[in-house]
């Protein structure tokens, strides 16, 4: 089973996904989650921390790539996996950020990636859920360089992810860690069956 964990920056996903793995293996659960890529990019840190570069095309197709292959590897071998956004949060900042004059090499690949995630997504994530809070970070210098960015972000989630075809389940918003743990597990629980094989 995969579930995705949407919102903007600093909506609480990563808190989020965290607490969701812990509250599903003490019940015994094989499941993992995925990181998310930009945490652990070298074209991102360059970017936003050292301010050279720009968010250009090999960042936003290195992003999706690494989103893609992590979710891969990690429902191979889980029974659930949750995901630290998914894809279509990648393209959707993609499409956000890129300089893509029609008929550009930048519009192409960005069509080619709204192509794949209207293929792959809806019929690969089980749940996905839309965190709507905002919070501020400001000792994190990444979303601090990026926090700006917060409602257009998630204007361009919520309008990708309709675009594509991915449902979003909104979280009521104003719930601590533990009470949206507690209100997503009681949407998953049904949805997980035995393991085969």
């Amino acid at each position: 089973m995969l579930v995705g964990i949407e919102g903007t920056h600093a909506s609480g996903k990563t808190t989020l996904v965290h607490a969701l793995t812990a509250h599903y293996r003490e019940r015994g659960v094989l499941v993992d989650c995925t990181d998310e890529p930009a945490r652990t990019s070298s074209f991102i840190e360059e970017t936003v921390i050292h301010g050279k570069g720009v968010f250009d095309l090999p960042t936003e197709v290195d992003l999706y790539a690494a989103q893609l292959s992590a979710t891969l590897r990690g429902a191979r071998h889980h029974h659930l996996l949750i995901c630290d956004k998914t894809v279509v949060n990648v393209f959707a900042y993609a499409r956000m950020v890129l300089p893509a004059s029609p008929g550009s090499h930048e519009a192409a690949v960005l069509d080619a990636m709204a192509g794949f995630c209207r293929a792959w997504a809806p019929a690969t994530y089980d749940a996905v859920f839309y965190l709507p809070d905002r919070y501020q970070h400001p000792a994190d210098p990444m979303r601090a360089k990026v926090s700006h960015l917060q409602e257009q972000t998630a204007d361009a989630v919520r309008d990708t992810c309709a675009d594509i075809g991915l449902p979003l389940v909104d979280v009521p918003a104003g719930l601590d860690v533990a009470a949206r743990v507690a209100w997503i597990a009681r949407r998953v629980d049904p949805l997980l069956t035995p393991p085969t094989g």
